[in-house]
C-alpha cells in the first residue's frame, strides 16, 4: 500500500513538472505608434486549445484576449486594446497596433495543448521625441559689424511636449550645459551665448 501511494505521488509530481512546457521571458521594444507582434511558436490549429492573453503592469493578472475553439469563441475582452489587437486564428499570436506607452508591461499566454504551454514577454514601448528647435537673436549672430567681434550671440534649444529626457548643448564633442525633466510632459528649453567670432561647431542632443 506504501508502495502504491509512492508510485502515485511521484507519478503526480512527474505530470506536474512535465505537464507545463514554460519558456524563457522574452522582452521586445517598440516605439510609440507601431506594431508589435508576440509569437507563441505553436499551432493549435489541430485541436481544441484555449489560447488566453493576459496583462498587468508588473503581474501579467488582467485576460485581455483568448480563442475557445470548443466554444467558438474569440474575443477582446479588455477594451484598452480593443480594435487594436488581434489574435492569430493558427497560432494565437497577438499583435498589437498602434501602441502606447501605458500597453508597457508584462504579457502572458497560456496555451491548454499537451503539455499545456506558457510565455511571458516584456514589453517596453518609448514615447517619440520631437525634434529640438533652435532660435537665435539672429540681428547679433548675423552683424557684420566692427562691434560684433565683442558681442554675444544668444541661442535657445527648445522641445515641446517631452517627460523622462535630458537636453544638452554640445561644443564640438564636450558637453557644455543640460537640463532634465522627469515625470511632467512640458516644454523645456536650453539657452546658450557664444562669443559672435566663435568659429566652434554647436550642437544640441535629446
Amino acid at each position: 500500500m506504501i508502495l502504491v501511494l509512492l508510485l502515485l505521488r511521484l507519478w503526480l509530481w512527474h505530470f506536474n513538472v512535465f505537464g507545463v512546457e514554460a519558456g524563457v521571458m522574452k522582452s521586445l521594444s517598440v516605439m510609440e505608434g507601431d506594431s508589435v507582434t508576440l509569437h507563441t511558436d505553436t499551432d493549435t490549429q489541430r485541436n481544441y486549445a484555449v489560447i488566453q492573453w493576459m496583462f498587468g503592469a508588473q503581474n501579467p493578472d488582467i485576460v485581455i484576449a483568448e480563442i475557445n475553439r470548443e466554444a467558438n469563441i474569440s474575443d477582446v475582452s479588455d477594451e484598452r486594446f480593443r480594435d487594436r489587437v488581434t489574435m492569430d486564428s493558427q497560432t494565437g499570436s497577438l499583435t498589437i497596433t498602434n501602441i502606447r506607452t501605458t500597453d508597457s508591461g508584462l504579457y502572458k499566454v497560456d496555451i491548454t495543448t499537451d503539455p499545456v504551454v506558457v510565455k511571458t514577454f516584456n514589453v517596453t514601448v518609448y514615447a517619440l521625441l520631437t525634434v529640438p528647435v533652435i532660435i537665435s537673436n539672429s540681428s547679433q549672430c548675423s552683424s557684420s559689424s566692427e562691434s560684433s567681434s565683442e558681442s554675444k550671440c544668444s541661442l535657445l534649444c527648445s522641445v515641446l511636449n517631452v517627460s523622462h529626457v535630458t537636453l544638452s548643448w554640445f561644443k564640438g564633442n564636450s558637453l557644455i550645459s543640460s537640463i532634465s525633466v522627469s515625470d511632467l510632459s512640458i516644454s523645456l528649453s536650453l539657452p546658450l551665448e557664444v562669443e559672435h567670432q566663435d568659429k566652434n561647431t554647436y550642437s544640441t542632443q535629446l
